[in-house]
């Protein structure tokens, strides 16, 4: 018998492979499909690239890649016998099938029957294991190292821990400048560019600068990087991450992310008091809690008698450690049929032409995901005998580990977060932004094929105007979701609030239990209205006057797309530093019309502001240096003047926030005062360049640079599909920021023809050459370029209706829990991780993502 299977496996040796240290085993999930050892016909291994197929999926990789040897894994679970049975431990057949599965089941309650063998395809020819008195050495090292194999996935797991726990060397000896410098707890901008998101807050000297720039869209400049090389000063915290319990840190000079154990002192030093954060937040710690149960029950429905649903549309996506924000974004896609025809209805050739690694491909997983949800393969509803059984059970309290288990997409999961420096982690992530994540990943994966994000996508327009020269500039910029504020002070039940804080206030004085929290009550209408009111512009720069002055801002929409996101911005940041989440219930509609939003454009009797870029400041510039016209008296409003003086403020620094907030009262001009009160020249006599000597020959941005842009991104807006030539113009004319470029190419789509003009001399000192195999517009006419400079938005009416949302549970967006709430078929469905069941009172007025389609006929 020993020679036989010896002289079976000859043929097939040399694709047998003994994993390495590098090498991936997937032993617990099917590459194609959420087939594993406990499903019917278990898991196939290959022997040679260590993935795992199904029974129905092994014969394609058969024939794609010709392997032929693969190790077959089969888990059997049975629930244990009552009686003197129970107390028996859990027998395996084979004691060396080590199998890393998900358990899904009580192991005091079942026990499980493991066994592996090898099939040898196309014969089928099966070789028990372990067999080595029969096997070649190689073929039994290679079994044993496969079955001893760690998942990728517990790998991955185990390196996100201990990323986190690596403390830097420069903390004990971090020396920090006594330079003044406070940090607010909100308010932060670049110090070098206009970024006000993702910024880091150098604990040297106190800097804030912006991140780097990632693939998604998201990031910055790449200018607390560029601090760190001029300065050498090495740590630095990410701001919206601060919290009682700390702050995400990096090590510019490690490379990598870093602990801290000093970091409530380091923050200290520029007036963040963590500590005083963590005994305000240990004190209000009761009145949290009872509020956030609250929240839990009403939002999971706990406490109705839910029904189960089983069958296509209806499968459950299990948690797989505060994964529950891609869950919930992923069933709601999911309901989509855009994104269900492009990779369900395409699955058969997404599968056949799948790279020889599909683990790896976005497109595959995709197409995994989707037909798990909606094939009902994995949602089956149980037969009589089993349900007798399950209720027998729930008099044991005892989990029936075979019904709604879910699917688990690790291998999506591991593709969408990879080099992400939050997704890759294991912390609960902001499901918004994970959303908009998402969507760049699937328009970078549907390069000239169909695009289903294509039905979230809509053109914002951005109306700014000066307050001092009255002129205005109107811009366009693509989003995919729109926010809305939500205004406290809009509450319907502002009686009711205000009693319960008068409550609340004396309980703690008196240490008595907290009453009954109430929770903001605030009509839709009002989260509009404060959405079109004209909000501030700090730091605005006027190009009519070649300074800086008052500026407002409003939003409108240039194009409705398919499908409209909103989300309610519930979270933000209290003065003591402490991140909050606003206790608001919103009546969010039914039926939606936003058609009176829609933008208009430039007006009739409207001036544009010229189209200038602010100059460059150049380190050591004397304000001194240029020509000043000191502005009379009887330019500015000198009792709103005197009002603010009143308050305190200087008299200088008053005049000017009169002047450039043009003469438009008080409290505009005290807007502007805190704005820019920390400016070292705050209270110096206000003073503009002349126009005379500036004359209509003011530079542009532009003319202060005689380098090309940085190449990298030049790279990232060519492969948007924008024409080489109109990338470098862009840059150019935004100082190299990525998102100013993408809006500008957006609102001057006139300048193409000037701009290749324009760019041609500059571009024949760089080799085109290297360019023209991969962005593939060296032959592109001019209608085709004209097309790709204009967003693809499929614009409509602006009447919708509510289909989706996702609700979050917890105080904060780094944690708690979200669950999402589907209409289907007339019903609203609630979609908890794994469990699916249908909706008794949906909690639409507590959510978080509203998703809605735009009405049929409309």
């Amino acid at each position: 018998m020993a020679a036989d299977l010896g002289e079976l496996l000859v043929p097939y040796m040399p694709t047998i492979r003994v994993p390495r240290s590098g090498d991936r085993v997937f032993k617990s999930e099917c590459a194609f499909s959420y087939d594993c050892p406990e499903s019917e016909g278990g898991l196939y291994v290959c022997m040679s690239t260590f993935l795992g197929f199904g029974r129905e999926h092994v014969e394609r990789h058969y024939r794609k890649t010709g392997q032929s040897v693969y190790m077959h894994l089969k888990r059997t679970v049975k629930e244990k016998a009552t009686g003197a049975a129970a107390g028996a431990v859990s027998r395996r057949r084979n004691g060396k099938v080590l199998l890393e599965l998900n358990r899904d089941f009580n192991g005091d309650d079942y026990e499980c029957e493991d066994e592996a063998k090898l099939v040898i395809f196309p014969e089928h020819h099966e070789i028990p294991l372990p067999n080595i008195e029969e096997l070649p050495a190689l073929v039994t090292i290679a079994c044993d190292a496969v079955l001893n194999a760690t998942s990728p996935y517990k790998k991955q797991e185990t390196l996100s821990w201990e990323d986190e726990i690596q403390v830097s060397r420069h903390a004990k000896s971090l020396r920090q400048q006594d330079n003044g410098v406070q940090i607010p707890p909100s308010g932060w901008k670049c110090s070098k560019c206009e970024m006000r998101e993702n910024l880091w807050l150098n604990l040297t000297d106190g800097e804030v600068h912006c991140g780097k720039w990632f693939c998604d869209g998201t990031g910055g400049n790449g200018h607390a990087l560029e601090h760190y090389r001029e300065t050498n000063f090495p740590l630095a915290i990410r701001l919206d991450t601060i919290t009682a319990d700390g702050a995400d840190v990096y090590s510019f000079d490690e490379e990598e992310a870093v602990l801290d154990p000093h970091l409530a002192n380091h923050l200290a030093q520029f007036g963040i008091d963590i500590l005083q954060a963590q005994k305000t937040q240990t004190g209000h710690m009761d009145k949290e809690m009872r509020l956030r149960a609250r929240e839990w029950e009403v939002i999971q429905e706990s406490g109705q008698k839910l029904k189960p649903v089983y069958g296509s549309g209806y499968t459950g996506i299990k948690n797989l450690g505060n994964s529950c924000y891609l869950g919930t974004t992923m069933q709601v896609l999911f309901n989509i049929p855009e994104f269900q025809r492009t990779y369900v209805g395409n699955l058969q050739r997404i599968f056949d032409y799948s790279p020889l690694d599909p683990s790896r491909d976005f497109g595959t997983q995709m197409a995994k995901l989707g037909h798990a949800l909606l094939s009902g393969q994995y949602s089956k509803p149980p037969v009589k005998s089993e349900l007798i059984e399950q209720v027998m059970r729930e008099e044991r309290k005892v989990l029936d580990w075979q019904q709604q288990r879910g699917v688990s997409p690790r291998m999506l999961k591991a593709l969408i977060s990879k080099d992400h420096p939050e997704f890759s982690s294991i912390r609960q992530q902001d499901a918004h932004e994970f959303f908009l994540h998402l969507m760049n990943i699937v328009e970078r994966n549907s390069p000239g094929s169909e695009n289903p994000s294509d039905v979230f996508r809509f053109l914002v327009e951005e109306r700014v105007q000066c307050c001092q020269s009255r002129k205005v500039r109107y811009s366009q910029r693509v989003d995919y979701c729109m926010r809305f504020p939500a205004p406290i002070e809009a509450a319907t039940n502002r009686e009711e609030l205000i009693a319960y804080e008068a409550q609340r206030r004396e309980a703690e004085e008196n240490m008595t239990p907290l009453p009954v929290p109430v929770r903001a009550r605030i009509p839709f209408t009002a989260c509009l209205q404060a959405f079109t009111e004209p909000e501030n512009v700090p730091d605005f720069w006027s190009s009519a006057l070649q300074a800086k002055s008052a500026g407002v801002k409003t939003c409108r929409f240039a194009s409705f797309p398919e499908y409209m996101v909103i989300q309610i911005k519930k979270f933000t940041f209290g003065m003591d530093w402490i991140p909050k989440k606003l206790d608001v219930s919103i009546d969010m509609p039914d039926f939606l019309d936003l058609s009176r939003l829609r933008a208009i454009g430039l007006q009739a009797g409207e001036m544009e502001l010229p189209d200038l870029t602010p100059p460059i400041v150049l380190p050591g510039n004397s304000r001194g240096s240029s020509l000043n016209n000191f502005l009379d008296s009887s330019d500015i409003d000198e009792s709103s003047v005197l009002q603010l003086a009143d308050m305190g403020f200087p008299l200088e620094a008053c005049r000017k926030a009169v002047y450039y907030t043009g003469n438009m009262g008080p409290e505009m001009a005290f807007s502007w005062i805190i704005a820019h009160m920390e400016e070292p020249d705050f209270a110096e006599p206000l003073a503009l360049h002349s126009f005379a000597e500036a004359g209509p020959s003011f530079p542009t941005l532009s003319s202060f640079m005689g380098s090309q842009p940085p190449e990298e991104s030049v790279a990232i807006l060519t492969s948007m599909g924008f024409p080489r030539h109109q990338t470098i113009q862009a840059l150019k004319a935004t100082n190299n920021n990525l998102e100013h470029a993408l809006d500008w190419i957006f609102s001057h789509p006139d300048h193409e023809e000037e701009s290749e003009a324009a760019s041609d001399t500059a571009d024949e000192e760089l080799d085109d050459s290297a360019y023209s195999s991969t962005n593939g517009h060296s032959d592109t006419s001019p209608s085709q370029n004209q097309e790709r400079l204009s967003p693809r938005v499929k614009d409509g009416p602006g009447r919708y209706e509510l289909f989706a949302f996702i609700s979050h549970m917890g105080s904060s967006v780094k944690s708690g829990h979200y669950v999402c709430h589907i209409k289907k078929e007339g019903r609203w469905i609630i979609y908890n991780d794994h469990k699916v069941c249908l909706s008794e009172k949906p909690p639409k007025d507590w959510g978080y993502l509203y998703f809605y389609h735009r009405l049929s006929g409309s």
